[in-house]
């Protein structure tokens, strides 16, 4: 059953501490980048010790390969690094060798998507590996799952079709989310907004809500004794229990119009950050002893996101606030108790990959940039033109190797460089 939250009065200190224990996702194996945003999907690499300084000409280049269209992020899991993209009218599963980039396997399905606001073709959602699985979901709504071993496919949806759900702006771009054997993914339809279908057969499981589709990705918290899933949709930032679909809370999120909600939702000790551009703006919320999830804070000057999610570090927000296409685009730290700005930085629309005490920024026009994470100061290592074309997927951090894609028109490549040290993969 929906219902909307209240304010209430913020529970004293020492209970934050008690639910934040509650309210951290489980840590996957070092090593492994096996979805968006990385293990926790909260944009922080466990285990990776970066180096301290780049050299002048930027780090290392140890991989490379040619790859198609899109804005899909790259995945590592052991010795494989999946990319999904599209060449011509095929939309592509690609897993190269992590050492060599040499390719393992490849699967392909015709593409159906014709474009939409942006030119390029896609897809847009960065898969996910799961019980040794790969689940893909393309620009036409199409999902697909093969075996990360050999890529050979096990099932296949046109959930658009089945689900009667529009393209949008930029087609489907919300990536999927796996836990206890379901794969759930903001659809959109006039038939379900959500739904979950079991990863072994493709089957739904549950079809639920009447929510729009978004481009932001879902992300899981706990909330009291139970794990649920938190969709920013395209209009509202939706909880539901993954077992059978039913809504948590409901708390409106978005505006009508020429919007976008692409940032994912945040979870971070007893908390979740939500944020976006276009006059919506960000909002901190807590989870009480009650139950209840209450607004600490909101407002539209602190971290408004246009497409790239925050990370969260001892007691601050780093982020990029402003747009891609009015170049605006700043690097913040932000006083997430508070939603003060400590300070910012002219960077351009940056995606954020925290590891220790230092951050990786991937601007949108291919500037790479390290600084460390610090609440006083912007405090830059090094700066490197990793590439003239656009960066805008989601880049991944595995085992002291940044991977990375880049694309111009209809072609592109993925590339990784050596940022930090090697460690074993588990």
């Amino acid at each position: 059953m929906r219902f909307a939250t209240q304010v209430d009065t913020i529970m004293p200190r020492h209970k934050w501490i008690i639910f934040s224990l509650l309210l951290t996702p489980t840590i996957l194996s070092a090593g492994d980048w096996p979805q968006i945003l990385g293990p926790t999907r909260s944009g922080t690499a466990q285990d990776e010790e970066l180096l301290a300084k780049w050299p002048e000409d930027g780090p290392k280049e140890i991989l490379s390969a040619k790859i198609g269209s899109g804005y899909a992020g790259p995945i590592i899991k052991g010795d494989k690094v999946i990319q999904f993209h599209r060449l011509e009218d095929q939309e592509v599963l690609s897993c190269f060798d992590v050492t060599n980039g040499k390719v393992i396997w490849t699967h392909k399905t015709k593409a159906y998507y014709r474009g939409g606001v942006n030119a390029d073709l896609g897809p847009r959602a960065t898969p996910l590996i799961a019980d040794n699985a790969v689940v893909s979901f393309g620009a036409a709504g199409d999902m697909t799952c093969v075996s990360l071993a050999d890529g050979k496919q096990r099932w296949i949806r046109n959930l658009s079709t089945d689900y009667e759900a529009a393209d949008g702006y930029f087609g489907a771009g919300s990536s999927p989310i796996e836990i206890d054997g379901r794969v759930l993914v903001n659809v959109g339809g006039r038939k379900a907004g959500i739904v979950a279908l079991d990863l072994k057969t493709g089957k739904t499981v549950w079809a639920k809500t009447e929510e729009k589709a978004s481009y932001s990705s879902p992300t899981l918290m706990k909330y009291g004794q139970k794990t649920i899933v938190v969709f920013i949709t395209r209009l509202n930032c939706v909880a539901l229990d993954p077992a059978d679909g039913q809504v948590v809370f409901t708390i409106p999120f978005g505006k009508t119009g020429p919007t976008v909600n692409a940032a994912a939702p945040l979870v971070f000790e007893s908390q979740l950050f939500i944020s976006s551009s276009y006059g919506v703006g960000a909002k901190l919320l807590a989870l009480t002893s009650a139950g209840k999830m209450v607004e600490r804070w909101g407002n539209d000057e602190s971290m408004s996101s246009q497409y790239s999610t925050c990370v969260y570090k001892d007691g601050f927000l780093y982020g990029t606030h402003g747009r891609e296409d009015f170049a605006n685009g700043v690097m913040r730290c932000v006083d997430a108790k508070t939603g003060e700005v400590a300070w910012q930085q002219s960077t351009g629309v940056a995606h954020t990959i925290l590891a220790g005490d230092k951050m990786i920024m991937l601007t949108s026009d291919g500037t790479l940039l390290l600084a460390h994470a610090n609440s006083k100061e912007f405090k830059q290592l090094s700066e490197v033109q990793i590439s003239t074309n656009s960066t805008r997927a989601i880049p991944a951090l595995s085992n002291g190797r940044l991977f990375l894609r880049d694309n111009r028109g209809v072609s592109g490549k993925l590339a990784a460089y050596l940022v930090g040290q090697l460690l074993k993969v588990v």
